[in-house]
């Protein structure tokens, strides 16, 4: 598959909705729904990029932090500390019935936007 023919729009739709969520009053429900939809937000990023990666070359290291270093590597994307904090606490999002763990995913999942608009606003140009 040529990088041309990777559809975006399932990366670009969870990602609005991420912002909307965002930009919800913090209460309960609406921390659970910005841990939810940056659960899937940052799936779909590093699959994207997998893809993306892949269609260039095969990747010597197919996990999520070998992408992650390859696609900064490749400047798709910048700050790979903070992309892998974003990998971390996608990780915990299975214990978010944990108070104090779904405030540190809640913490995190408010720095990913910004990112990930600029790794969407990247793949679309074709870099």
């Amino acid at each position: 598959m040529k990088q041309s023919q990777i559809n975006l729009a399932p990366l670009e739709k969870a990602l609005k909705s991420l912002e909307r969520a965002v930009a919800q009053p913090k209460d309960e429900f609406s921390r659970d729904s910005v841990i939810q939809r940056f659960e899937y937000t940052f799936e779909l990023c590093w699959k994207v990029l997998q893809r993306w990666l892949e269609a260039d070359r095969p990747l010597d290291d197919t996990s999520v932090r070998g992408i992650l270093r390859t696609a900064a590597t490749r400047g798709l994307i910048g700050n790979l500390d903070l992309w892998f904090e974003f990998q971390r606490a996608r990780n915990l999002t299975s214990h978010t019935y944990n108070e104090v763990t779904a405030e540190e995913v809640y913490a995190v999942a408010l720095k990913i936007t910004d990112p990930a608009r600029e790794l969407l606003s990247k793949l679309k140009t074709g870099h």
